[in-house]
């Protein structure tokens, strides 16, 4: 789970870059001018997020949080497992 929160984290800016070259190839741009121009765009709404106060003491809480729930998770499955060997 804690995989997945992280790769989500690093992966929602890479396809917001994947997105904007597409759109703008649409539009009539190159791959490589989209992406000189895409890649500054999610650089600087990144930086707009990053500014929020709290966000990312937010964002790291939650992760410790799924961690202690999958420790605890673990912790009960290995409770059912030493009553079974019993």
């Amino acid at each position: 789970m804690v995989l997945a929160y992280t790769f989500a984290l690093i992966l929602l800016p890479l396809d917001a870059i994947v997105m904007l070259i597409k759109v703008l190839s649409i539009v009539g741009l190159g791959g490589i001018i989209g992406a000189i121009i895409a890649v500054p765009a999610v650089a600087y709404l990144g930086l707009q997020v990053y500014k929020i106060p709290g966000l990312t003491d937010l964002l790291i809480e939650i992760a410790v949080d799924l961690v202690n729930t999958g420790k605890a998770r673990i912790d009960a499955f290995n409770k059912i497992i030493e009553t079974v060997k019993a």
